[in-house]
């Protein structure tokens, strides 16, 4: 009997089928800075595709007075459960990373609201940090605020790396802080054992020397030529968005004026921008200088 034929009489091993909302944002984040670099638009459909389905099916508006919050976990249609930290961490993480492939003001949108609901349900004012559980979670013995990286990266360094850079694309000051009051709390620890705090530590470098803005403006097919060489180039501390020229509700950073003749780029750092550049080849000159220290 071939092997196919005997194996399809095996009683076939248990499969955990559900969804859960955590490790999709883990695949969206990266499939979507894949799609970026390598320049594959079939997987930055993926990522949106999977995206569409957790806005879709385990983001909850918050009508009639209820709060807005995600769900944990999706099997066989049915959506339940609380979100926890990482939930809501890796998420904001994977629209910050998708929003830097293919801009869309919606992903902006959702990208603050699942901030709010960070700030709002998980940290904690007083000490510093994000809890793992809710506010409103159910009473546990014992309430974790995690900073250790496991067999995923940890939420607190998650949500400090997230929040600070959504914080530069927004020029939201709250965002800025709760990641540095987060940095604060668990700086002895990432002193004693910082091989075991590689999400904080990263968060922590950007604290140190924040990321460069970079804001592109004009016509679309010219764009993308420009997107191809950013994105193929390594920029570690550059943030690059391109806006299409209808791109509305924005922040007043990206607000910048569009021309119809060329991409214009602006240089940002903090809410300091250089004046445009209309060139390319000026534009990765400055990209490897050092214009704001």
């Amino acid at each position: 009997m071939p092997n196919r034929l005997a194996r399809e009489q095996r009683i076939r091993p248990g499969r955990d089928e559900k969804i859960l909302t955590s490790w999709n944002a883990l695949m969206i984040a990266g499939m979507a800075r894949a799609a970026r670099v390598f320049g594959r638009p079939e997987w930055l459909a993926s990522a949106r595709a999977a995206l569409d389905f957790v806005r879709s099916t385990l983001w909850r508006e918050g009508a009639g007075g209820e709060r807005a919050r995600l769900l944990a976990t999706c099997k066989d249609g049915r959506a339940h459960l609380n979100a926890y930290l990482d939930d809501y961490a890796f998420l904001l993480a994977a629209l910050i990373e998708l929003l830097q492939t293919e801009y869309d003001s919606r992903d902006l949108e959702f990208a603050c609201a699942l901030a709010e609901v960070l700030l709002q349900q998980f940290y904690d004012p007083a000490q510093g940090g994000f809890f793992f559980t809710s506010h409103d979670h159910e009473t546990l013995i014992h309430r974790p605020k995690p900073g250790h990286d496991g067999a995923t990266p940890s939420g607190n360094g998650v949500a400090a790396l997230a929040l600070q850079r959504l914080g530069h694309i927004t020029g939201e000051a709250r965002y800025l802080d709760a990641a540095a009051r987060t940095l604060q709390l668990f700086h002895p620890a990432l002193v004693q054992h910082p091989g075991g705090y590689a999400s904080l530590l990263m968060a922590l470098e950007e604290a140190i020397e924040p990321p460069r803005l970079v804001v592109l403006r004009g016509p679309q097919e010219q764009m993308r030529q420009w997107r191809q060489v950013l994105d193929q180039t390594y920029l570690p501390t550059t943030l690059v968005l391109g806006l299409a020229p209808a791109a509305a509700n924005l922040p007043a950073l990206l607000a910048k004026p569009v021309t119809q003749k060329t991409v214009n780029a602006w240089v940002c750092a903090g809410v300091t921008c250089l004046a445009p550049v209309d060139k390319l080849d000026d534009l990765l000159g400055v990209l490897k200088t050092d214009n704001f220290r």
